[in-house]
């Protein structure tokens, strides 16, 4: 097994026994299958519990399904997700973005599997940094909970490519105007109109923040931005490969096995990316990195990459232009 760390973010591999407190998520993923499991310490054994299995989406399949996070004591999160799920025109436009995304430009999934994985990741990485000691921004600005900030990441996760139904180039700012409307719908009646004005510029803020080249200005846009970055693993880039678009970033996205969060040694969040070709590296140094770097988490991440197979496999037999 080959071991590639990248520069100034990498620290040494955590161990991999959990101790009582610690707990990590995993991203992977089979030929056609993502897989979200949460693992958590249960004395000195590890308990598995299986978060998110999913198909891979087209758009001939997708509409179905349901959104699954790890809510816990966020009963405030558990109403949201329940009208998440029964929100039928929430699952229409992650339908329509993907319809754009994957069957007119020829992309990865932009859509409802797609946004689960990345509230999934941002809700993970939040309560890493909180366990940490590291305060939300809401609750540090606002004075409002913990519990808030992860509806805060929540939503902006859910919604923040949802504008990619109107077009591709500059869908952050088309996302806004159609996350606005649907953030209210979802959080009125659990929240005084003060709450609720200080919820969604929170969210809006977070979603134009994924971006690569827009500022973040909480821990909560920063969370979000690198959640999105972290759905990397090959089945986003399985439509797009099999229909024959062979570029740097359907093989890059092709080599990566799984994405692990944990608690780090050293920083508050540890990053583990597992590939079986070093094609990955691209992601990492070229869109992971930038991410990171320009999010409110610089310098807070350790990030490790990791070649599984002693061999590489091989991805393509020969690339002609």
């Amino acid at each position: 097994m080959s071991v590639l760390q990248t520069p100034t973010l990498a620290q040494e591999q955590a161990p991999q026994v959990l101790n009582q407190t610690e707990s990590k998520l995993t991203v992977s993923l089979d030929a056609n299958t993502r897989e979200i499991v949460e693992t958590r310490a249960n004395g000195n054994h590890q308990v598995n519990q299986l978060v998110a299995h999913d198909k891979i989406e087209t758009t001939k399949t997708s509409g179905g399904g349901y959104i699954r996070l790890p809510v816990r004591h966020n009963n405030r999160l558990a109403m949201i997700l329940e009208q998440v799920n029964q929100d039928v025109e929430l699952h229409t436009l992650w339908k329509c973005a993907n319809i754009n995304a994957v069957d007119r430009l020829g992309m990865s999934d932009h859509g409802r599997v797609h946004v689960q994985i990345v509230a999934n990741i941002a809700l993970k990485l939040l309560r890493l940094l909180v366990e940490s000691g590291i305060e939300p921004s809401i609750v540090t600005n606002y004075g409002l909970s913990q519990d808030d900030a992860e509806i805060v990441v929540v939503l902006a996760a859910l919604m923040h490519d949802i504008g990619i139904c109107v077009h591709r180039d500059e869908h952050e700012h088309h996302s806004l105007w159609l996350a606005e409307r649907k953030v209210r719908e979802l959080l009125n009646g659990l929240y005084d109109i003060e709450g609720r004005t200080i919820m969604m510029s929170e969210i809006l803020h977070a979603i134009i923040a994924h971006a690569r080249n827009q500022r973040c200005f909480t821990y909560e846009a920063g969370v979000v931005k690198v959640a999105d970055a972290l759905d990397m693993a090959k089945g986003r880039s399985r439509i797009p490969f099999e229909q024959g678009h062979v570029n740097i970033h359907s093989l890059s996205a092709a080599a990566i096995e799984s994405v692990e969060l944990k608690s780090g040694q050293t920083r508050p969040i540890a990053i583990q990316v597992s590939m079986n070709n070093s094609a990955g590296l691209f992601q990492i140094d070229e869109l992971l990195k930038q991410k990171i770097n320009g999010s409110t988490l610089k310098g807070l991440i350790e990030l490790t990459a990791v070649i599984e197979t002693e061999a590489e496999k091989k991805l393509i037999e020969v690339f002609k232009l």
